[in-house]
């Protein structure tokens, strides 16, 4: 009797938030379209992706994660140590299951899991969404066979010595986002047609800024369009009002919402990014400052403001009034039709299916 063939592992890895996480399922879901593959993916301990990467039925393995920041922190001390924790974790783990290869998707559990295949001469990829490489990306780098980056323009942000593993793939954006239905987002925020929609999203884990922003625009917005709010776990307020529906977090219900909304407030995050410009929504950019991050997001969102895709909003702070002003002028039938062409103009540019040329790579190493 013939002995079974043994499927191939894939592994993934990355975490943190939701970026580092659902266009990995992008690249993961065209892989189960080409492929039968058993598949793994490695996250931190406790980590928000959990949830998200099984409700997707994919099995998890948890493993010590620690931040590496660019200031002087105590915790800086212990989170090394959680960091070599984990990669003997990852390193355990493929002595046991030994993948064919691994993808990651970036976040600070990425790095251990990256640098244990290397050393057992497991093929890793590696693909970074933002406009320029953050701190995982240029640790796991040494380590890859390939480098996937959005836009052509993030090539010169690399040292020579890796051009020979770049590549332009674009940011993989997953399938629902695609099949999203108007009048079912419509039905799901109990709203007519009548009136725009637009969505404010604070984030899977609530963006304080733009969720004030909202709230105290309420006044001025509703007797012009309909607003969907996703607020942020823990950041819900119920505000009975006609016109606003307020949620925690939408998660099936989001590429409905996504296609029947007008326009989009949200942060910079490279992967929304990507997920508005498949669905052709103009947005409204409040990136978060760069007192409170790496500025990935201000140099994401200028970029997509330079190209015509978006209009940003970056003073410190940023006031009800403005952001009022802003809103409506995103709304004109003229500057969304704008944004539309220029939209169509970058994913034309940089690759309409970009999970589809990531999964093309990780089979090239199975």
């Amino acid at each position: 009797m013939k002995k079974k063939e043994k499927k191939p592992l894939v592994v993934f890895t990355g975490g943190g938030t939701g970026g580092h996480v659902y266009p990995g399922l992008a690249v993961l879901e065209r892989l189960r379209e080409s492929r039968d593959c058993d598949f793994l993916w490695i996250g931190s301990a406790g980590g928000m992706e959990q949830a998200i990467v099984r409700s997707w039925n994919i099995p998890y393995r948890g493993i010590p994660s620690g931040k590496l920041r660019r200031y002087f922190s105590l915790r800086n001390f212990t989170d090394v140590l959680r960091i070599g924790l984990g990669f003997f974790a990852a390193l355990f783990i493929f002595l046991r299951r030994r993948p064919a290869v691994v993808f990651s998707k970036g976040g600070y559990v990425s790095f251990p899991p990256v640098f244990a295949a290397w050393l057992l001469r497991i093929p890793a990829i590696t693909h970074e969404s933002d406009f320029d490489p953050g701190l995982a990306t240029r640790l796991n780098a040494p380590f890859v066979k390939k480098i996937c980056v959005p836009y052509g323009e993030s090539l010169s942000h690399f040292p020579a010595r890796f051009r020979g593993k770049l590549a332009v793939t674009g940011n993989p954006v997953r399938r629902e986002i695609f099949l999203g239905r108007a009048e079912e987002g419509l039905r799901i925020a109990g709203f007519s047609a009548e009136k725009p929609l637009l969505l404010v999203l604070g984030g899977s884990l609530g963006a304080a800024e733009i969720n004030a922003l909202a709230r105290a625009s309420l006044d001025s917005l509703l007797p012009y369009m309909n607003i969907v709010h996703q607020t942020g776990e823990g950041k819900y307020e119920e505000i009975p009002r006609p016109g606003y529906f307020a949620a925690p977090y939408f998660s099936a219900e989001f590429p409905h919402l996504l296609a029947a909304a007008a326009a989009v407030v949200s942060r910079a995050g490279a992967g929304s990014l990507w997920e508005f410009l498949a669905a052709e929504k103009p947005a409204l950019l409040i990136p978060l400052k760069a007192l409170t991050s790496r500025g990935d997001q201000l140099r994401n969102a200028r970029l997509f403001e330079e190209l015509g895709a978006a209009k940003v909003l970056d003073a410190e702070p940023v006031s009800a009034e403005d952001f009022t002003a802003a809103v409506k002028a995103l709304l004109d039938s003229g500057v969304c039709d704008t944004m539309k062409k220029a939209m169509r103009r970058i994913a034309g540019k940089e690759g309409k299916d970009a999970a589809a040329l990531c999964a093309g790579m990780v089979l090239d190493y199975i």
